[in-house]
């Protein structure tokens, strides 16, 4: 391998994790607005193994183009180590992490280098290795415009109209189902900065790590049905999602939100007849937001969980630990030394 190429994960076919190669290709060059990161980590995430996939788990009218071969990956964490003429947001040697170019599949994010618009990405938190901050940016951002700002204007693809968080505050409860994952660790923290009492659903061995970061009530789904034992909840985050999210629509007050982060089907008429509102979104890649998060992850007020890191080339073994579920955290692609 030579300067001008590097090391990254292709699909050059959809299937399995095993279809996961470790190739040698050119390294890319910014353009207008953009910088070249020497990437230390790489989060893995959900849309990984859609494209993977060949995004079967949608409609097939709804499915993006994918020409292969490709290199999935969005979250990264790393160096500037080159800038374009009209960048001063950050300098060559900062150190930086972000959601590149979501909810577009063009970021490249497998790789030793990977070329980002600069609005896409933030200043690492300095007390944050790049592991941690490479998991944080699209589960913290999807916590954060599905509670907090939602931050442009996109209507989802099965919602007529942009999704706007409830204003959370000291009066409110909020659950969140599948609280141990990326989204739901980062739902967790966000609503008890914003004074919420928090009820966590997932299995009964994340019950500790759940604790530690915040949660007033835990309920081990393996062993009780949330919706059987909760009641008069202002706000579910459901980072399960799909179409048994219904079933949490009992449990809100008149008045209340059932947020699904993966669409399951409409349920118009039910919550219209429960007095309750049912919305979601798409997560955007949006690097002042990503500043606003780093700030509360340099301070400690949000965390990070790692469930488990894997060296570049043995992508497809994150994958694998992906598809056995239960995960604490995120699970990270190492790719350069701190």
């Amino acid at each position: 391998m030579d300067k001008m190429t590097m090391r990254a994960i292709r699909l050059h076919e959809h299937g399995g994790p095993e279809v996961l190669r470790y190739d040698e290709v050119p390294i890319p060059s910014p353009g207008p607005g953009e910088v070249l990161v020497r990437v230390h980590a790489a989060g893995v995430n959900p849309p990984d193994w859609y494209v993977r996939e060949g995004m079967t788990m949608l409609p097939p009218e709804l499915r993006p183009p994918l020409s292969l071969p490709l290199i999935p990956g969005t979250d990264v964490s790393g160096i500037v180590a080159a800038i374009a003429e009209d960048v001063h947001d950050l300098s060559i040697g900062d150190a930086a992490f972000g959601l590149v170019r979501f909810p577009g599949l063009g970021a490249n994010a497998y790789a030793e280098y990977v070329v980002a618009p600069v609005s896409d990405l933030a200043r690492k938190p300095a007390s944050l290795d790049h592991v941690h901050a490479a998991a944080a940016p699209m589960a913290g951002l999807t916590a954060w415009q599905f509670l907090i700002e939602l931050g442009h204007d996109d209507p989802p693809p099965f919602q007529p109209v942009p999704h706007r968080p409830m204003r959370i505050d000291a009066s409110m409860t909020v659950l969140v189902n599948g609280a141990a994952g990326g989204v739901g660790h980062f739902a967790v923290q966000l609503a008890k900065w914003k004074g919420a009492r928090v009820v966590s659903v997932a299995s009964g061995a994340h019950e500790s790590f759940l604790r530690d970061l915040g949660s007033d009530q835990f309920i081990d789904y393996t062993t009780t049905r949330p919706e059987e034992v909760v009641r008069d909840v202002d706000l579910v985050l459901d980072a399960v999602g799909g179409p048994q999210s219904r079933r949490f629509l009992p449990v809100l007050r008149r008045g209340g939100a059932l947020y699904p982060v993966f669409f399951g089907g409409s349920h118009d008429e039910e919550a219209a007849q429960l007095g309750v509102l049912v919305s979601g979104t798409q997560v955007h890649a949006n690097g002042a937001q990503l500043t606003e998060l780093a700030h509360l992850l340099d301070s400690g007020t949000v965390r990070v969980g790692i469930d488990s890191t894997f060296p570049l080339a043995q992508a497809s073994a994150a994958h694998e630990r992906a598809a056995r579920g239960h995960i604490q955290g995120k699970i990270v692609l190492t790719i350069a030394g701190d």
